[in-house]
């Protein structure tokens, strides 16, 4: 079984990840709708708030994160680098993870992100032989 990043103190909802939610951050409303997309992937997705973002996991295992800066917000993918992106939304250049950087006034392909969500939390419970 491949190693990769595990996480404990997962949960099926983080009320810290509401709380950061409840803040009036244009940027956090950006990525709202993306997370509660991640959270609709499978009832085994759980989370934790760590590192000043929310994450969504499967078990201890994370696939994807949101994250809200002072000029953007961010759709994040653990293990970004290894999926298909047709329509070249990831950026990055780390070993693993990739982002889809989100601003205002600039148009976002959402089925491509949609597609990308899906595809990280299918890798992820591939990784975990759960499927």
């Amino acid at each position: 079984m491949e190693d990769f990043l595990r996480y404990d103190g997962t949960m099926k909802r983080d009320p810290r990840i509401a709380a950061w939610f409840d803040v009036a951050d244009p940027y956090r409303l950006m990525v709202r709708e993306w997370f509660e997309q991640m959270r609709g992937c499978g009832a085994d997705v759980r989370e934790l708030f760590h590192d000043g973002c929310p994450i969504a996991c499967v078990g201890d295992a994370p696939f994807g994160y949101v994250g809200a800066f002072k000029a953007h917000a961010n759709v994040g993918f653990y293990h970004g680098a290894e999926l298909a992106d047709p329509a070249s939304l990831l950026e990055g250049q780390g070993k693993h993870m990739r982002h889809v950087k989100l601003r205002p006034g600039k148009a976002l392909n959402g089925e491509a992100l949609r597609d990308l969500i899906a595809a990280a939390y299918r890798d992820i419970r591939q990784r975990l032989g759960s499927v």
